[in-house]
């Protein structure tokens, strides 16, 4: 989010930006009212439209003087470099709408798998969600399970079918397919009007009229239907939708009326169609274009009049530092303040800017605050809390951020110059310092290992590092100990390569490296080993001699260092410097300088001077003689092996199953996980695992996950 539009201008040359483009006034929009706010997370698969309806929304709204490209990087949402470069949405971004008194916050998010993070954090600061889908591409999997997932938590959701103007849209086709993925409750408020072959209007089953787009223009008027647009394009829709409708409505007898050929009044029905839309139980579906402008209009008046207001909806959990229950809270702007980071960038002037939901209580520029973040310590982030200052509170539009008074209970808006805080984290008061259960996140499974140019560009890495893993709590960053490297885990390689073109935008100089599997070594058989350390150059010399017998442990043995030495030939000083110099030769390794582990080193002999003989010399020896018994012996490599379970459909299972075990895992059961979902249970080497969240994906159609965890260490097979 920048405040001066530079990088639009420097990524679309001639051509002028969201910023150019702007037609409305330098302030924000700031509600005052939680009941006249509405927050809509877009969400479906990547290239279904989402953001040219946006653009199409609008231009339709005078926001903008004229729609942005994808291909042109010069939508509004779509500000991010690393999103014109691919392409496609990569963050989370919002779009704020004054339609009729009534702000609707548009949150536009990524439909590719990879930033599924994003989308959680949109869903998180969203009451409802409008599901696009193609009108060309139709339904993916992922969607279909999306959509699971929203109405498992009751979310408020209607459908679009988008690109009608596209010549291969097929209407008729998606909206059956919609209804089979969705449920028998999602039907069509409007229905195409089609004259020479294209779709010019939208016939309203419920009131009868015809929006006419002929013009390509939006909302450009409105006629009663002829009787060959009813009988054309009505069908039997307009009966499937009031029997539906009735089918929701509080209202016991109007089933019984219906049926009984009583007429029931179109306000009756369009009120009792708005409740269903807003608790949840009911969803409609619109024709829309973003070319045409076909259907922005219908869709405002679905955004503003069919979604609830955040007062409708539950807030999260919340609790005090120490993690005790807090009161519940209610979307009340003079209630305790409770708002949430759910985006962080770094912008080049402002620093950090948090696009923030506040769910209680009401931001205010100037004036001081909390900010705590808790329970992401695994991911690299530790809990933190801090007290800072908000300075400036603004409204985004895409890249473009716009000063607001405050921000109300229920609205979203961006505080910049919070030095400390990273996305998830709480915003409270000062003097009631609150937490809100911390939303679902992903785990990132995908390792890139990194290295910076140079020694000078180490310190810049890691800065920039920093700021990048503030703003996403899907990437884990890991310094490995065994083998060095620094590894970045992600969702995919989309993913990965987003976070390296944020760290290159700042400046530094990385490449990325393969990354090593952190293997161990052992013994494969039983070994003796000799250890002579005898140095004489005048003065004081080294002498220390030490004969040791090696054997392996079962794996998980651990070190076991055993003395058997008679008659003092050693000095029982000297007995722990010999076990120092083995554990110290063991952790550099012996063959290919991975840890060695599960060893008993047996002490059986040796020599030592009265004069000569020393701590460091027997410690000399000891490695030495471990290293003679790994020269006689045989020495054998282990690998790191995770215990995975993999959710997927049934259809994928055995696709899953073959490609484990070509991957050299063992099956260990299945399950049934939920409805058509089966839990594959396995164990798979590590170094089989590297690429497994971009594979899986593909062998599943995008709708495989899975979850590791560290299991043990076995031997490599020969030939490996």
């Amino acid at each position: 989010m920048s405040v001066k539009g530079a990088k639009e201008t420097a990524r679309t040359p001639g051509r002028g930006g969201p910023e150019v483009r702007r037609a409305d006034a330098a302030n924000g929009i700031a509600a005052t009212d939680s009941k006249q706010v509405r927050n809509v997370a877009l969400v479906g698969h990547s290239g279904a439209g989402k953001t040219l309806l946006i653009e199409a929304l609008l231009a339709a709204h005078g926001m903008i003087t004229r729609k942005g490209s994808i291909a042109e990087g010069t939508t509004v949402s779509d500000s991010d470099p690393s999103a014109v470069r691919q392409q496609r949405s990569v963050t989370l971004s919002l779009v704020p709408l004054l339609i009729n008194g009534v702000k609707v916050n548009l949150l536009d998010t990524p439909g590719y798998p990879d930033f599924i993070g994003e989308l959680r954090a949109g869903l998180r600061a969203a009451d409802s969600a409008l599901f696009v889908v193609s009108g060309v591409d139709g339904i993916d999997a992922t969607t279909t399970a999306l959509w699971g997932e929203c109405e498992r938590l009751g979310t408020p959701r209607a459908v679009v079918i988008s690109r009608l103007d596209h010549p291969r849209a097929d209407y008729d086709g998606v909206l059956a397919a919609c209804q089979e993925a969705f449920g028998e409750s999602v039907l069509p408020l409007y229905v195409p009007v089609r004259s020479g072959g294209e779709t010019t209007g939208l016939l309203g089953l419920l009131t009868g009229t015809v929006s006419d787009y002929s013009a390509g223009e939006a909302d450009a008027g409105s006629r009663d239907a002829d009787p060959g647009e009813r009988a054309g394009s009505e069908g039997g829709a307009r009966g499937r939708l009031i029997e539906g409708i009735i089918a929701e409505s509080e209202d016991e007898t109007l089933m019984d009326r219906y049926l009984g050929g009583e007429d029931v009044d179109t306000d009756v029905l369009i009120a009792d169609l708005e409740t269903a839309v807003a608790r949840g139980s009911f969803f409609p579906v619109l024709p829309t274009s973003a070319v045409t402008g076909l259907g922005t209009a219908e869709l405002l008046e679905i955004l503003t009049r069919g979604f609830p207001s955040p007062v409708e909806g539950g807030l999260p959990a919340v609790t005090d530092l120490a993690g005790a229950p807090a009161a519940a809270l209610a979307c009340d702007p003079d209630g305790p303040l409770a708002a949430e980071v759910v985006r962080t960038t770094i912008d080049p002037f402002l620093g950090r800017v948090c696009l923030t939901r506040v769910f209680s209580g009401t931001l205010r520029a100037d004036t001081s605050v909390h900010v705590g973040g808790h329970g992401l310590a695994d991911r690299g982030h530790q809990d933190h809390d801090t007290d800072d200052r908000l300075t400036h509170l603004y409204s985004p539009l895409g890249p473009n951020l716009r000063p607001v008074a405050h921000c109300v209970a229920g609205d979203i808006c961006a505080v910049a110059k919070l030095g400390s805080a990273e996305t998830g984290d709480t915003i409270s008061a000062k003097d009631q310092p609150l937490l809100l259960d911390t939303w679902e996140m992903p785990e990132p499974l995908m390792p890139v290992a990194v290295e910076a140019d140079s020694r000078s560009d180490e310190d810049a890495l890691a800065r920039s590092l920093a700021k990048v893993a503030a703003g996403d709590p899907t990437l884990s960053v890991e310094r490995n100990a065994e083998t060095h490297q620094l590894i970045l885990w992600c969702m995919g390689e989309a993913h990965a390569e987003v976070v390296l073109d944020r760290l290159r935008d700042q400046g530094v100089k990385l490449h990325t490296v393969g990354v090593v599997t952190p293997l161990r070594e052992t013994f494969a058989a039983p070994a003796t080993g000799h250890g002579r350390h005898v140095k004489q150059s005048g003065g004081h010399g080294q002498y220390a001699v030490c004969d040791i017998d090696v054997e392996p442990l079962d794996r998980g043995g651990g070190f076991e260092f055993v003395d058997k030495t008679v008659g003092g030939v050693i000095p029982g000083t000297f007995i722990s410097s010999v076990e120092k110099g083995v554990r110290a030769q063991m952790q550099k390794g012996l063959a290919a300088g991975f840890p060695v582990v599960d060893l008993r080193v047996t002490l059986v002999g040796g020599k030592a001077h009265s004069v000569d003989s020393s701590d460091a010399a027997f410690q000399a020896a000891g490695a030495l003689a471990l290293r003679e018994a790994a020269a006689a012996g045989r020495i054998q490599l282990l690998e790191p092996v995770s215990s995975v379970s993999i959710t997927v459909s049934e259809a994928h299972v055995g696709a899953v199953m073959s490609d484990l075990s070509a991957r050299r895992g063992r099956l260990t059961g299945t399950a049934t996980s939920g409805s058509e979902l089966t839990e594959i249970s396995a164990e798979v080497p590590d170094q089989e695992l590297l690429k497994y969240a971009v594979e899986l994906r593909a062998l599943t159609a995008g709708t495989g996950r899975f979850r590791r965890r560290y299991l043990r260490h076995d031997p490599v097979p020969s030939g490996s």
